[in-house]
């Protein structure tokens, strides 16, 4: 009886262990499982700047500051068709200082770029081609651009947007043509404007001189009219017909200020018409419907040369901002018949103290809500490590890295890199050798 019990307690003592064990073993599993695995933060969901592991399951530091490392987090595997672009601004591309402004010449800055990109991994170039009202390319509505012909009007003898397409095309790389809609003219640059440029169309009609607005030191169009709208909307059609470009991007300019004076006439004239049946729109209102009428007419003549034409807009991060100047960008991302897709340019880091880059990341998200609209985020190469925002780029070399991570988590569509001249160079280098590991 005595070695009956004691048996029995040995065979109830090893189950007790072998429980013990098993429960021990769940234990470690769950909290490792925890750890490693990448959680998506719900649509919309603001999430605390100095926190951003926690939407990206990044390995968390004692003490840390810096931004999410990138070698530390699971790495999420990219979208087919993920967006790799790089902007390629008129300044990369003025041949106006230069001795030689042949056709070889530019061929041979361009191709730099085009090498430059393919290596880094990307798979498209946003090309600045009209950066005030003007053109880099032949144009049956603007004048030759100063960056190419050495002054506004000037012809180069070829025609730089054809070499660039067929450059890209030749690589393997798509192209996107980036106009700037409204600018003529920004700080005395163009020095000059051409004879043909429509400014002086207008500016000598009594009746269209307020098309245009000279205020702020720049010259701009002024969207409130149906002709100047017009105006900008064939120009962009021109591309489509004429270039085999794979897109056309509006950047983040619309209304240059807030001041009534810049359409004081036009707003007035609306105000005194619409009071005849209701009540007018305030000021900021009415000009964001005059943007909307300019993207939506842009987009309609986009898609009556090529339907598969995408178009798309390259908004300021700060959607307040976005707002003030006119740009609608709730209605652009959810209506149908105003673009393809949206690329918010985020050129903040996760420790900005007024707009970090996941907060401002899950926002845009729930911003987009047409499924039709693509998602992509735009990423500032040129602040990796430099002082900007206090300093806090230098706080890490795999910002840009965990951002492309943590926009892969967000399932957006792809992202656009500021600019081609920041892939290479000492001050961004090892945060761009971080960002090819990713797009490799």
């Amino acid at each position: 009886m005595v070695i009956r019990i004691f048996h029995r307690h040995i065979i109830l003592a090893c189950c007790g262990v072998l429980a013990a064990v098993v429960a021990i073993t769940m234990t470690v599993n769950l909290s490792r499982d925890a750890s490693e695995r990448t959680v998506s933060p719900a649509p919309g969901a603001q999430t605390s700047a100095s926190a951003p592991e926690s939407a990206v399951a990044l390995s968390s530091a004692a003490g840390s500051t810096s931004s999410p490392s990138a070698g530390s987090a699971q790495v999420v595997s990219a979208k087919a068709g993920e967006m790799r672009a790089v902007w390629v601004p008129y300044m990369s591309l003025n041949m106006s200082g230069e001795k030689d402004k042949s056709e070889k010449a530019f061929q041979e800055k361009f191709d730099a770029i085009v090498k430059t990109a393919k290596d880094c991994g990307m798979n498209t170039l946003v090309v600045q081609v009209r950066p005030f009202g003007d053109a880099l390319y032949q144009s049956s509505y603007f004048p030759w651009s100063h960056i190419v012909g050495g002054v506004q009007g000037n012809n180069p003898g070829y025609d730089p947007l054809r070499d660039m397409v067929a450059a890209c095309h030749k690589a393997g790389l798509k192209i996107h043509a980036w106009v700037n809609p409204f600018r003529i003219q920004a700080s005395g640059t163009p020095s000059v404007l051409a004879a043909e440029n429509a400014y002086y169309r207008f500016r000598n009609d009594p009746a269209k001189a307020d098309y245009v607005s000279d205020i702020n030191n720049g010259i701009f169009y002024n969207p409130a009219y149906p002709e100047v709208r017009k105006l900008i909307a064939d120009g962009v059609a021109e591309i489509a017909k004429n270039y085999d470009v794979d897109g056309v991007q509006f950047d983040d300019y619309f209304y240059p200020t807030q001041e009534a004076s810049f359409d004081q006439k036009a707003y007035a004239a609306y105000c005194a018409e619409a009071k005849k049946t209701g009540t007018p729109l305030s000021l900021l209102d009415w000009r964001r419907a005059n943007v909307n009428a300019m993207v939506s007419l842009v987009y309609r003549e986009i898609k009556a040369v090529k339907k598969d034409l995408p178009f798309g807009i390259a908004p300021q991060g700060n959607v307040q901002n976005d707002e003030n100047m006119g740009a609608d960008i709730s209605a652009w991302c959810s209506a149908q018949g105003y673009l393809d897709y949206i690329c918010p340019q985020l050129y903040y880091n996760f420790q900005n103290p007024t707009l970090p880059f996941d907060q401002a990341a899950d926002e845009w998200a729930g911003i987009v809500k047409n499924k039709q609209v693509k998602l992509y985020y735009g990423l500032a190469a040129y602040k990796a490590g430099s002082d900007a925002d206090s300093g806090t780029w230098k706080s890490s070399s795999e910002i840009l890295a965990s951002q492309v991570k943590y926009g892969r988590v967000r399932k957006c569509d792809g992202f656009m890199f500021y600019s081609c001249e920041y892939l290479t160079g000492d001050q961004t280098k090892q945060e761009i050798q971080n960002v090819i590991k990713l797009l490799n």
